[in-house]
């Protein structure tokens, strides 16, 4: 699902230039679940944009699948996100003038896509259901809880039917609990909808819980001990 390697990642500073990456390389398979652990600022979320077609590395490659994304136009890797990934952030970015409902279709809707909107409506509140969320269809998300932000957020994540889902941080906001209750659904549904994840976090817990796990330090992958 996912093959990186030797990627570089640097920026230019009034002075310097700072290298983020450095020759990093990672090999998942589809169907996978991974975590990448590391302190902050060590390029975690540098490597998450590169990995989604958010960013283009210094040097290197990437595949997804059978494509190389560090190749992909602008306009290209915006569809291929679209179509192929699922993304799901510790901000969430839900709009606040919409429903919990509306704001899981509008990746569905903003896209190519020639399916009814009945049809993406119908998929919406199957994947509501799914996290528990078949009573909060019409709240908007000021009503609703962090942790309900959350599987709002994972649950858009997966409308356009994704293979890969980068999850960046996604439990930094929750207590203990609701940070358990969170992976099990993301694992959950990993099982089920047979999707790869990659989960960038600071939570070792949650990382454990993944089949691998990876530490960023000194702009490369090392494998992490369980």
């Amino acid at each position: 699902m996912i093959r990186a390697q030797h990627l570089s990642k640097s920026y230019e500073t009034p002075g310097e230039t700072v290298e983020v990456l450095k020759d990093l390389s990672l090999d998942l398979d589809d169907g996978a679940t991974a975590a990448i652990i590391g302190p902050s600022g060590c390029g975690k979320t540098t490597l998450l944009n590169l990995l989604g077609a958010l960013d283009r590395p210094t040097a290197g490659s990437i595949e997804i699948g059978d494509i190389d994304i560090a190749q992909l136009s602008e306009s290209d890797a915006a569809a291929f996100r679209n179509h192929r990934l699922g993304f799901v952030f510790q901000q969430h970015h839900l709009l606040p003038q919409l429903n919990v409902l509306e704001n899981v279709m509008v990746p569905r809707l903003a896209g190519d896509w020639e399916e009814p909107a009945t049809d993406t409506q119908h998929r919406a509140m199957e994947l509501l259901v799914k996290v528990g969320l078949q009573d909060r269809l019409h709240h908007l998300p000021w009503q609703l809880s962090g942790g309900e932000k959350l599987r709002t957020a994972v649950a858009r994540a997966l409308i356009n039917r994704p293979k890969l889902i980068l999850a960046d941080e996604p439990t930094g906001s929750l207590d203990p609990a609701s940070t358990d209750q969170v992976a099990d659904l993301l694992l959950e549904l990993n099982r089920n909808e047979g999707v790869t994840l990659l989960v960038v976090t600071h939570n070792h817990e949650l990382a454990h819980r993944m089949s691998k796990t990876f530490e960023l330090k000194a702009g490369q992958l090392h494998p992490a001990g369980h």
